[in-house]
């Protein structure tokens, strides 16, 4: 079963774009709605620094994500919940992040037609990486409240 856990995780985070990210500092607890690709299942996105989030990670890398779908009935739910941490990301990590995520958002992978305020708006932000250590896959067509967990240490 692991493998197929692991196809429907995947999935799950190929065919989903924003994730909630929990993320502690000095002003306490906070979440926050990123826009987000996976490579396998770490998660890139970016920010500004000066968002809370990002104040929150230079003070605490931990972090928890939830991904997904806003659902009307309870047998519907499913989703991906991991906790980790953050990595800002620089050089060739930066530029994986930069080009996969471009990818997923064309918006950003191809700036030159981009509208000025994103240019402007993305020239302001930091990439980051999310590497769960543990990760969870919900789906309550199985069963109310079924979750089961993906060994990471299995992973690519």
């Amino acid at each position: 079963m692991s493998a197929t856990l692991s196809a429907r995780v995947l999935q799950h985070l190929q065919t989903h774009h924003v994730a909630t990210l929990a993320s502690n500092g000095p002003e306490g607890i906070w979440a926050a709605a990123v826009f987000y690709v996976n490579d396998g299942c770490n998660l890139l996105f970016l920010s500004s620094p000066s968002s809370r989030h990002c104040a929150n990670l230079a003070h605490s890398a931990q972090v928890a994500v939830t991904i997904q779908a806003d659902y009307a009935d309870w047998p519907g739910i499913k989703g991906v919940q991991m906790e980790g941490s953050v990595l800002e990301l620089g050089g060739d990590a930066e530029q994986r992040a930069r080009r996969l995520y471009g990818e997923k958002f064309p918006v950003v992978g191809k700036l030159a037609q981009a509208p000025a305020v994103i240019v402007q708006a993305l020239a302001k932000v930091r990439w980051y990486r999310v590497e769960p250590r543990r990760l969870f896959f919900i789906d309550n067509a199985l069963g109310f409240g079924h979750r089961e967990e993906l060994d990471l240490s299995r992973q690519p």
